[in-house]
């Protein structure tokens, strides 16, 4: 039977000036969420912190949130809103920052919640939210979706391995995608979080779960990230291309949270956890090689045709290549570790924990540990995928 979808909390805003919308809260105290000092540099932090006071609203900021944040940064935070007692939480950012939100959020509504092993047991069986307080997501990137996903990924720092839960309640309740906060990502990230954005849509495409609902958005949202990712990486200050940015990768959320993804997604989540890869950039260099390794499926090969024609290609692997090609994306996993005597040595563990991820149960194939060894070492050596 089909799950049940949900494709967003109360209120959605997109379009330039949306940051605005702040002004019609209504709360008490609010509580922001975010990493470095790039908002408080371009301004923007002054202008969400402004808009809440017009709404009457009092805030803090916790800035320090790490790229892959950590248990004990989440448990830190939280201790400092049971201090403040917000009634509202803000997540501005990349994923990091939005998931370090949500993780703050479950603790402070919950602080029973002390370890990251009784963070992970409340995956899909999340005690109820909202009970102190509500989100708003707020992402100054275009790619990871966290602004309307069910899921939270933390880092644990003893085995620096990334750990996540996933339920319908850690939706936020309010979406501001505001395009003139993006403006300012610098070439690279805006690369590798729009790869990430095209890695969900395609993967939501031909997941085992995938339907009608899902496919919509899906296509949607491949197309408009063909057709801006490439002027938003030349032209960073072209607010169109950043705003068709933001809404493609809110489209693929809403896909990916409600039939998930595959194992692009859990062999990027392991070697990114392993050896530090930036997620959008293991998703990109990755993806090519799992489409072509899926097309020995003949219902993925079919997907990927169909999805290739409804978006004006004759291939969407070549799409995909030319697409990584013009944003100067490496062609295989050794150009960014380029240390061969460790990825041998943990070859098989990488196989392993890819298979375990729970990404890998929605792929169009189930690879055993020989398939996956296999083909995750053509994507370190770079190579034709088909050849595993």
């Amino acid at each position: 039977m089909m799950r049940p979808m949900k494709l967003g909390g109360e209120q959605l805003m997109f379009g330039q000036g949306v940051l605005e919308h702040l002004k019609t809260i209504d709360g008490k105290r609010a509580v922001i969420v975010t990493s470095g000092d790039y908002l408080i540099v371009s301004g923007h932090m002054a202008k969400i912190q402004g808009y809440l006071k017009d709404a009457g609203i009092e805030s803090m900021v916790i800035d320090d949130v790490e790229p892959d944040p950590s248990f004990e940064t989440v448990y830190r935070g939280a201790k400092v809103m049971m201090d403040y007692g917000p009634d509202w939480i803000v997540g501005v950012g990349g994923g990091s920052a939005m998931d370090a939100a949500k993780a703050m959020w479950i603790i402070y509504e919950h602080p029973e919640i002390d370890s990251i092993d009784k963070f992970e047991a409340k995956h899909n069986n999340m005690p109820p939210l909202r009970n102190k307080a509500r989100m708003i997501a707020i992402p100054t990137t275009s790619g990871t979706a966290s602004e309307v996903s069910r899921s939270v990924v933390i880092t644990n720092t003893e085995t620096h391995k990334k750990s996540g839960a996933s339920d319908m309640k850690m939706i936020p309740d309010v979406v501001i995608l505001e395009p003139d906060i993006t403006a300012s990502m610098p070439p690279k990230l805006t690369a590798a979080t729009g790869m990430d954005a095209l890695t969900h849509a395609i993967e939501a495409y031909t997941s085992t779960r995938a339907n009608m609902i899902s496919d919509v958005l899906a296509e949607k949202s491949v197309a408009m990230i063909l057709d801006n990712l490439v002027t938003a990486y030349k032209t960073g200050d072209d607010l169109t291309a950043r705003e068709n940015m933001l809404v493609a990768s809110c489209l693929a959320g809403m896909a990916f949270t409600n039939v998930s993804l595959g194992i692009v997604h859990s062999i990027a989540h392991t070697v990114g956890g392993l050896f530090g890869i930036p997620h959008g950039l293991a998703d990109a260099i990755i993806l090519p090689y799992v489409i072509e390794f899926n097309m020995s499926d003949k219902t993925a090969e079919k997907r990927y045709k169909e999805l290739a024609e409804k978006i004006n290609k004759d291939s969407l692997l070549e799409a995909v290549k030319e697409i990584n090609d013009k944003l100067d994306i490496p062609t295989s996993l050794k150009e960014v570790i380029n240390d061969d005597k460790s990825f041998n040595e943990q070859l098989e563990e990488i196989a392993k924990l890819a298979i375990a991820d729970g990404c890998t149960k929605t792929n169009p194939i189930v690879p055993n540990v020989d398939e996956m060894k296999a083909l995750i070492l053509k994507i370190y050596n770079g190579g034709t995928a088909n050849e595993c």
